[in-house]
């Protein structure tokens, strides 16, 4: 991986911006206006399929890239979209589809919000409001016991769709479709879902801190702790050594591994004993070109699941999980790790762009010169948490 790829690739990406910039300030027809411009997740010129709405956990990733001044009004208002999508229908759908209102998406605007004042500052009255609203947002719809919402389910929390449909409830998992949950998404407390709501509730400890009110940090901290004890008593495998997800209807732990199971490092919700325990368990998903969504399965995943395409599997990789894992990696001081599973994704982006002039959604990351397994709609280009993955990983370890 030569430099000069890497700064073709990231002029591409920031000339591309341009062309995945939409704005939609009125209702139409299923696109639900928002106030501000927005970046979508791929724009290809006569494609079969396209995006016009943004989306709730691609945001985060984009983010990620959108990390230069010139950016910070875009970023800002693409904060602000996710919020007044909150204000209106009380919960931020998958995206700003009418559509898409019954389920909403892994849960990571508090991340949004920190990512945006870590990097561009922003004023106290601003920061209190944005993180007041997540505050709502983790009682009104993540913590409800009951129907449209009930993602609160005995001891822990699943990922729901309001017409309580297996197949909904994981497409607002972002993986659809994985193997990760049998098709019975409902009956499942997610790994990933789990380390996010304790990673809020952390969130919220740190910012009421600022504020001087330690009474109440002291309360979400305590829910933290309590989170994380359950999770280790139920998702961890004492004998496989990882974090599955967890059936409470069956009352026993998924067989799938999958890179959800390092979510608690992103989150720092482990003690360096179980992190060490994690690294030990890198061999099963490290390839060629990066991180596989899941270990090589056993068996043929087309047999057990039908005609449901399981793209969110083995082999292939996906920009969001490789920077979960990486910089949960970083936290916990495996330096030499984070840095060359990011050089391998980069890598592999960087030479798909050399050779076909375009990123992708996914790669296949076992064999990273051919074509990634698709899904239930066709592999797209662009595009967006690809992108601003590839900025981040470039600026912190190229």
């Amino acid at each position: 991986m030569h430099n000069a790829n890497v700064e073709a690739t990231l002029a591409y990406i920031d000339q591309h911006w341009a062309d995945l910039l939409y704005k939609n300030t009125q209702d139409t027809g299923t696109l639900i206006g928002l106030p501000h411009d927005y970046i979508v997740p791929a724009a290809q010129a006569n494609a079969q399929f396209n995006f016009e709405e943004q989306y709730y956990w691609d945001t985060y990733f984009i983010l990620l890239g959108l990390n230069d001044q010139k950016y910070s009004q875009l970023a800002k208002g693409m904060i602000e979209n996710l919020i007044a999508l909150y204000k209106r229908f009380h919960m931020i759908p998958n995206a700003s589809r009418l559509y898409f209102l019954s389920r909403s998406q892994p849960p990571l605007l508090t991340s949004m919000i920190l990512l945006y004042k870590e990097t561009f500052g922003c004023s106290g009255e601003w920061f209190d409001e944005m993180m007041a609203i997540a505050e709502d947002e983790y009682t009104t719809v993540w913590m409800s016991t009951k129907h449209p919402h009930w993602r609160k389910i005995g001891q822990l929390n699943r990922y729901y769709d309001i017409n309580a449909l297996h197949d909904l409830a994981e497409a607002e998992s972002g993986w659809d479709m994985t193997p990760r949950f049998d098709r019975k998404c409902l009956d499942y407390y997610p790994i990933d879902l789990n380390s996010l709501l304790y990673k809020y509730e952390k969130d919220f400890a740190d910012w009421y801190r600022t504020k001087n009110d330690l009474k109440t940090a002291a309360l979400w901290d305590n829910k933290a702790q309590k989170r994380a004890q359950i999770v280790d008593e139920l998702l961890w495998g004492h004998v496989r050594k990882f974090y599955f997800d967890y059936n409470f209807e069956d009352e026993k732990r998924g067989l799938t591994w999958s890179l959800a199971g390092f979510y608690p490092m992103w989150v720092g919700m482990v003690d360096d004993k179980k992190a060490k325990e994690l690294v030990k368990q890198l061999g099963k998903f490290e390839k060629d070109g990066g991180l596989s969504t899941t270990s090589r399965p056993m068996i043929n995943l087309s047999l057990l699941f039908g005609s449901v395409k399981t793209q969110w599997a083995y082999p292939n990789g996906w920009a969001p999980l490789q920077w979960i894992v990486i910089k949960g990696l970083e936290r916990y001081g495996y330096t030499e790790d984070a840095n060359r599973l990011a050089k391998k994704w980069l890598k592999t982006c960087t030479d798909w762009y050399a050779t076909h002039g375009v990123l992708l959604e996914k790669y296949n990351v076992v064999t990273p010169t051919r074509e990634p397994i698709k899904g239930v709609y066709p592999s797209q280009t662009g595009f967006g948490w690809t992108n601003g993955i590839y900025v981040a990983l470039a600026r912190d370890y190229a």
